[in-house]
């Protein structure tokens, strides 16, 4: 064997040594998904504070399907995900069928399942605590991903309201922008 063959075995074996790191880390990751999830929830409280939305609670529909009489949720909330099957009912009413279906993360930092129902007239909406794994398991790795991009798009923001702050400050002040 020359030494071009025992470099080139040498890489296959470091490749081989790799993957096998990859597999058991990516495993490690799998097995500790919800843990992340919770983590990153926990994190981005502040934010969901200041950049949630109140979700409707209960409203009523007039005939042009605007709502009316709205009642919303008191704590601020970020859509993580919707569902393309919502469940057939309501957890807590079984015979109300469900329309729509969201996975929200509310400012306190939990899971829910945001649950509506609409009877014709009256738009109702259920708030169903699920865990960070049971949310993952019904929702995918969009929740982990649509949270990831929530915060980074906050971030962009914050760094684009600075960056425009620094503009009139300089130009009340006088002083002239570097380019």
């Amino acid at each position: 064997m020359d030494d071009i063959e025992k470099g080139f075995e040498a890489l296959m074996q470091k490749i081989d040594a790799l993957q096998e790191n990859e597999k058991a880390l990516a495993g490690k990751v799998k097995e500790n998904e919800a843990r992340l999830l919770k983590k990153m929830a926990a994190s981005a409280v502040p934010v969901v504070k200041q950049v949630g939305l109140n979700m409707l609670r209960r409203g009523k529909q007039d005939t042009k399907g605007e709502i009316y009489d709205p009642q919303y949720y008191p704590q601020k909330m970020i859509v993580l995900g919707k569902s393309e099957q919502p469940s057939a009912f309501r957890p807590d009413n079984p015979s109300m069928p469900v329309v729509d279906q969201f996975c929200v993360l509310s400012e306190d930092g939990d899971f829910f399942e945001l649950m509506y129902s609409f009877d014709g007239f009256l738009t109702d909406s259920c708030l169903n605590p699920v865990t960070p794994q049971k949310a993952l398991e019904l929702y995918g790795y969009d929740v982990m991903f649509m949270l990831y991009r929530a915060m980074h798009d906050y971030l962009k923001n914050e760094e684009a309201l600075l960056a425009s702050l620094e503009v009139v400050i300089g130009y009340v002040f006088g002083k002239k922008q570097q380019e």
